[in-house]
């Protein structure tokens, strides 16, 4: 008796999770693999979904979100942005139009005129730069990363907001508390008995059952300096972004420096994760006025798991959609869902020249197997991917046509567009893509084309490992 009503319970229970997954499920056969798992196997089915089908990161996210813990979610239903912004002759072609429309209306925030980015290649170029505007800022310095290591770099940029905050701004640096581990000590402790405040994003605590989420994490890199200008881009703080250092774990990196109206949208986006980690309430923000001289279109877009979809997801679908005739693409990690291989092989299709850089050697070796599980279904359809010698290349980027560019701290993985908070930029701009353009045409010329017949000629147990690291891809 005590077994079948044993029996009964596992039963109720695979069904009641079958019944869950049918309604709660978007994609069918997911749906349909879910519910099959959970009758089929009584009690063990429905444990497997529960703890691998059920998607509680989006939930808690957003759970935080309706409890008002700050993470930000605008509730506008379009955006606002001049009448006359259309008259730039960036927009006037119709298929970069298309997608200004496609980011109205999945953003929610206005594309702004009058900006000026410039690329910075490397620790070499890009802390000398951010240093010097820490030294020179006047009245407040917030500065987000995900890694803050406390070698020398990492103490040089101690000590200059200390100074900083010495001479009474406000100097706020905000570490996301997984992050903030790949150091020792922590950073926390270079701002030992000093003005600078200091926060961590998502440390341990009983909201997240006293241990440090994987996932949730606040991968966004962003140095704002007096309101008006700043950096943002994809590079961390610490000596193994300086190219040219002897450290066998150096990286190649871009980085941006960034001044006009979007600098308010990237303040935003930092006050935003500032009152989710400490509870301090921000007022209004006054955006700067436009850099005389400059015309680069700009959009900050903040994404995360809080939102009821991906963005970043959805504007690099819309990008590949209209694009013309060439897309380049440069990321360190590249593990596209079925959306996303639809949308390039679509385009290479469709006659677009569809190009993508990865790192020959990445620091992540089981994302690289992963990925490369990928290639034969992008290639086929003319994808050409090329890999990038050593050191390993950490870059971001994303141009369209010429005309459309996409950078920020964004990967091509499901970490990036699923599970982590991050920045990108928009930027509408001819001058600025065909700069970024010729950088990637330069590293292309020194990569290696990865051809159908490399892929094909991979020994049995290497395509045996490779396709099964793929099918951790979610979650990698």
């Amino acid at each position: 008796m005590a077994e079948l009503i044993f029996s009964g319970i596992l039963v109720g229970i695979g069904l009641f999770s079958a019944g869950h997954a049918l309604l709660n499920k978007r994609d069918p056969r997911a749906a349909l693999g879910w519910i099959v798992v959970c009758i089929a196997i009584p009690g063990l089915g429905a444990i497997f979904y529960w703890l691998l089908g059920v998607n509680r990161i989006r939930t808690r996210a957003q759970t935080w979100q309706a409890s008002g813990s700050g993470i930000f979610r605008p509730d506008a239903q379009y955006c606002s942005w001049p009448a006359d912004i259309s008259r730039e002759p960036v927009l006037r072609e119709e298929n970069i139009a298309a997608l200004r429309n496609l980011a109205d209306a999945v953003t929610r925030r206005p594309l702004l005129p009058g900006n000026s980015v410039h690329p910075l290649q490397n620790g070499e170029e890009a802390y000398p730069a951010m240093l010097e505007a820490i030294e020179t800022a006047s009245e407040s310095i917030y500065l987000s990363t995900y890694i803050f290591h406390t070698d020398e770099t990492g103490r040089r940029f101690a000590d200059a907001l200390i100074r900083a905050a010495d001479r009474g701004l406000d100097v706020r640096v905000l570490i996301d508390a997984l992050g903030e581990r790949y150091s020792f000590p922590p950073a926390r402790r270079l701002f030992r008995k000093s003005p600078v405040k200091t926060a961590r994003f998502l440390p341990p605590s009983v909201r997240n059952m006293g241990g440090i989420h994987m996932n949730l994490r606040n991968h966004r890199k962003l140095l704002i300096l007096d309101g008006c200008r700043g950096f943002a881009g994809g590079m961390n703080i610490g000596d193994r972004h300086l190219a040219e250092c002897d450290n066998p774990r150096r990286v190649i990196d871009l980085h941006f420096r960034i001044e006009g109206p979007v600098i308010g949208q990237m303040s935003e986006a930092f006050l935003e994760d500032w009152m989710f980690a400490t509870g301090d309430s921000f007022s209004r923000i006054d955006y700067p006025g436009s850099v005389q001289g400059e015309n680069a279109l700009c959009r900050g877009i903040s994404a995360g798991p809080n939102e009821d979809f991906e963005k970043i997801t959805w504007i690099i679908i819309g990008a590949l959609n209209c694009a013309r005739h060439r897309v380049r693409i440069m990321t360190p990690y590249m593990i596209p869902d079925r959306h996303l291989i639809s949308a390039i092989n679509a385009a290479s299709l469709r006659g677009v020249e569809v190009e993508i850089i990865l790192p020959e050697k990445n620091n992540l070796p089981y994302v690289a197997w992963a990925s490369r599980g990928y290639y034969w279904e992008l290639m086929q359809y003319g994808t050409r991917i090329y890999h990038q010698p050593p050191p390993f290349v950490h870059s971001k980027l994303l141009v369209v046509d010429n005309l459309y560019s996409l950078i920020g701290s964004a990967n091509l993985d499901p970490r990036s567009l699923r599970l982590n908070f991050e920045f990108v930029l928009e930027v509408y701009n001819r001058s600025f893509a065909e700069t970024l353009c010729a950088h990637f045409d330069g590293v292309r010329e020194r990569s290696r084309r990865i051809s159908r017949e490399e892929i094909d000629s991979r020994s049995l147990p290497i395509k045996l490992r490779d396709s099964f690291v793929k099918l951790f891809s979610p979650y990698l």
